[in-house]
């Protein structure tokens, strides 16, 4: 399935009240990068809610060729963020999916196509708000370190957030991001990619990681977890291979990365 270019948008104000759409794997497994999305937002004044009853993005069913099944996600989710509030999303692929898929969906239905539609103008992936909506712009208190920065293949081709990711660590004064040599290439993780095709799925993360490894940068920051988990899974396996105590590539996601290295440390 091809990927759309991203397409300019409108950005609004910065509003009062904002949804927070955790997506599966933060909720599930990250959840210290759910709430750090949280902080980095209510130090803005901002107001974040997060309905209880939100579910999966419905990406898994629709790559997989299940539309009747990621209509029946998609619908819950349009029902579940319903007030005008901006809808912040901490990963790109989620986001994706539900700015530019949601309406795909819906396509034959005037009436759910509409409020698609509506839901999708309201989504914006972390970064992406917290440059062009919030103006993000904090002192860093960190101690020097190198990064390197990864970004998902929907956050940078649908999306077009690789820009943001990279604006919000060059904003850190004591950050240096390290080049990558295939910075453009997908980590090889692609959802149940990585599952239908192990084989391929890990030469890619093998190479992935070993272009990591050979910028100098200390950590890998990741706007996704998805990627940021295969990656890191592949760096702890090889360490585990080599008898390695200490990680040799450590990360996290980067909504964690930014309150670490500029919230109040009380």
């Amino acid at each position: 399935m091809g990927l759309d270019a991203p397409s300019p948008r409108h950005y609004p104000r910065k509003p009062a009240d904002v949804y927070l759409f955790a997506t599966c794997l933060v909720d599930q497994f990250a959840p210290e990068a759910g709430l750090d999305a949280v902080r980095l937002l209510e130090r803005e004044g901002i107001a974040v809610h997060f309905p209880d009853d939100q579910t999966c993005c419905g990406q898994p069913a629709y790559t997989n060729g299940f539309p009747d099944e990621a209509r029946a996600v998609a619908r819950r989710q349009i029902q579940v963020f319903d007030r005008p509030w901006p809808v912040v999303v901490p990963s790109g692929s989620c986001a994706a999916m539900m700015r530019h898929n949601y309406p795909k969906l819906f396509a034959g239905d005037p009436v759910w196509a509409a409020k698609a539609a509506e839901l999708s103008g309201r989504i914006f992936e972390l970064t992406e708000f917290l440059v062009h909506v919030v103006g993000f712009d904090h002192r860093d208190a960190g101690a020097p370190c190198t990064v390197a920065l990864h970004t998902s293949c929907h956050a940078r081709r649908e999306m077009g957030v690789h820009e943001t990711s990279a604006a919000l660590l060059a904003g850190l004064g004591g950050v240096t991001v390290a080049q990558q040599a295939r910075a453009e290439e997908c980590c090889g993780f692609g959802g149940t990619f990585a599952i239908l095709q192990p084989d391929i799925s890990e030469a890619m993360v093998t190479e992935k990681v070993a272009s990591l490894k050979e910028s100098g940068a200390q950590r890998v920051v990741s706007a996704d977890c998805g990627c940021l988990f295969n990656i890191l899974g592949r760096a702890a396996k090889q360490d585990e291979i080599a008898g390695r105590a200490e990680p040799s590539l450590p990360g996290e996601h980067i909504a964690s990365f930014l309150w670490r290295r500029t919230g109040d440390p009380r």
